[in-house]
């Protein structure tokens, strides 16, 4: 009993010396370069970049607003990306590349469009947006510079003419009452 004891306590041991001893190896793995292939491209440093979309008359942040990012670098269309904005109005995005310009679009319903391009140059990017609500046409007829709009945000339903419907004539008694008929008469054929 004692010799089976002994037997399973220094293959314990032997077992615990062997892991302690490869812990080193492996830390001195971790320290080294990791090999690529010879024509690996390490992909360029990015920014934080933080927009935060509010009302412009009252401040209050607007939720659910699209935020659409189009980064170019060095002329090169980098594609475009769209994130909603959280209840706090804020929208943060970090795949951007440093150094390049980005286009942002703001899109909220009841709002006029927002669009504006920004430099990113530096890791972390914070950006205001306040809206306003839609502003009149721009006419060469007349001057609607700064007026607000006629027509009311969201779908717009056709605005047709409505006529009020005409009384039916009250239903004229007949021209000649009916006759009754006499009890001592035959009916005519």
């Amino acid at each position: 009993m004692s010799s089976r004891r002994t037997v399973w306590s220094l293959s314990f041991l032997v077992l615990l010396f062997a892991f302690a001893s490869s812990l080193p190896v492996k830390a001195q793995d971790q320290s080294a370069p990791v090999k690529r292939g010879r024509k690996y491209k390490s992909p360029p440093a990015t920014s934080h970049i933080e927009v935060t979309v509010v009302k412009k008359f009252n401040g209050k942040p607007i939720m659910n607003a699209a935020v659409i990012f189009n980064p170019s670098m060095d002329g090169k269309d980098e594609g475009n990306l769209e994130v909603k904005t959280d209840p706090d109005g804020k929208a943060t995005i970090d795949v951007i590349p440093t150094g390049s310009t980005v286009r942002v679009q703001v899109i909220a319903q009841g709002f006029a469009t927002f669009a504006e391009e920004y430099e990113v140059t530096e890791p972390n990017k914070e950006i205001s947006v306040s809206m306003i609500h839609p502003r009149e046409q721009v006419s060469s007829y007349e001057n609607n510079d700064g007026k607000a709009a006629t027509r009311k945000p969201g779908v717009q339903e056709p605005v047709r003419p409505t006529t009020p419907a005409a009384k039916p004539a009250p239903s004229a008694p007949p021209a000649t009452p009916p006759q009754p008929a006499a009890p001592n008469s035959t009916p005519q054929q």
